[in-house]
C-alpha cells in the first residue's frame, strides 16, 4: 500500500477505501470461482439496502437489496464477527453452506460484511447416490481393515450455532414481514389474545434482531400488534431501562 492509499486507511475516506477494495475482492473472486457459489459485500452504513456487490446469483439478489435477518441480528447484537460454514435452505429446497465476515476500519468500526453462500445440493445428492450404491456392498462384503495411519490434528475452524433458516429477502417490506411473523409465532399467542407482556416481549425480540434498524419499524410494529407507534416507543423505553440495571 503506498502512501496516498495508506493516508486514506486512516482517515474519513478510509471506510470508502475499504469498500472499493472489498468491491475489488468480490468481482476478482467471483471470476475464479463456479456459479454455485455466490459473494455478497454489504456497506453498513446503508442499512437496511445494504447490498453494494454481487458476485454470482445463487440467491437471486442484486446491488441494492437488503440485509438478510442473520446479518441484521449480527450488526445489532456487536458479537462475533466471523460465522463460518452455517447451513441454509432456500425456499426452493436448495442447501446452502453460508459464511459472514463483518470487516472493520481502522477504528475498529463494524463498516461493512462480505457473505459467501455455496449451493451445495449437488453434492449432497452426489454423497446420497453413493451411499446407496456402497450400503449393499458394505452389507454383504467383509472388506479387510486398512491399516491404521496417524491422524492429523488440525485446528478447529471457528463454528457458530446454526440459524433457524437465514432469509434472503429482495426488498425491505419482505424482511420486515418475516422478522414480524417469526417474533409473533416464537411467542405463541394470537395478537387479538396477546397482553402487555405478550407485546413487550415481541418488541424485545425486534429489537435484539435489528428490526428497528429499518425505516418506518416503529409504524410496521405498531400496526401488527395492534398498539400506537407511542406503545411502541414506551415498550422500547422500558426493554432499554431493564437491560440497563441488568447490566448495571
Amino acid at each position: 500500500m503506498d502512501a496516498r492509499s495508506t493516508q486514506m486507511a486512516t482517515d474519513g475516506g478510509g471506510d470508502a477505501f475499504i469498500l472499493r477494495m472489498l468491491e475489488q475482492v468480490v468481482a476478482t473472486l467471483g471470476s475464479a470461482l463456479p456459479t454455485t457459489v455466490e459473494i455478497v459485500l454489504h456497506d453498513l452504513a446503508r442499512i437496511p439496502n445494504s447490498i453494494v456487490a454481487v458476485s454470482g446469483d445463487v440467491t437471486n439478489r442484486r446491488i441494492g437489496d437488503p440485509a438478510t435477518d442473520v446479518l441484521l441480528q449480527a450488526v445489532v447484537s456487536g458479537s462475533d464477527d466471523s460465522m463460518v460454514g452455517y447451513q441454509t435452505r432456500l425456499p426452493d429446497g436448495r442447501e446452502l453452506r453460508s459464511s459472514t465476515h463483518i470487516v472493520r476500519n481502522a477504528a475498529g468500526q463494524r463498516i461493512a460484511a462480505v457473505c459467501v453462500n455455496a449451493d451445495v445440493s449437488a453434492w449432497l445428492q452426489m454423497r446420497d447416490l453413493v451411499t446407496r450404491v456402497l450400503q449393499p456392498l458394505s452389507a454383504t462384503h467383509t472388506l479387510p481393515e486398512a491399516p491404521a495411519s496417524p491422524v492429523p490434528t488440525l485446528r478447529p475452524v471457528e463454528q457458530v450455532a446454526e440459524p433457524v433458516g437465514e432469509r434472503f429477502p429482495h426488498d425491505v417490506d419482505e424482511l420486515a414481514a418475516h422478522l414480524l411473523a417469526s417474533a409473533i409465532d416464537e411467542i405463541g399467542i394470537p395478537v387479538d389474545l396477546m397482553k402487555k407482556e405478550h407485546k413487550l416481549a415481541v418488541v424485545a425480540q425486534l429489537r435484539e434482531r435489528g428490526m428497528f434498524l429499518l425505516r418506518d419499524a416503529v409504524e410496521m410494529v405498531a400496526g401488527h400488534l395492534q398498539v400506537t407507534r407511542f406503545t411502541i416507543y414506551n415498550y422500547l423505553n422500558e426493554i432499554e431501562r431493564t437491560s440497563g440495571a441488568e447490566s448495571a
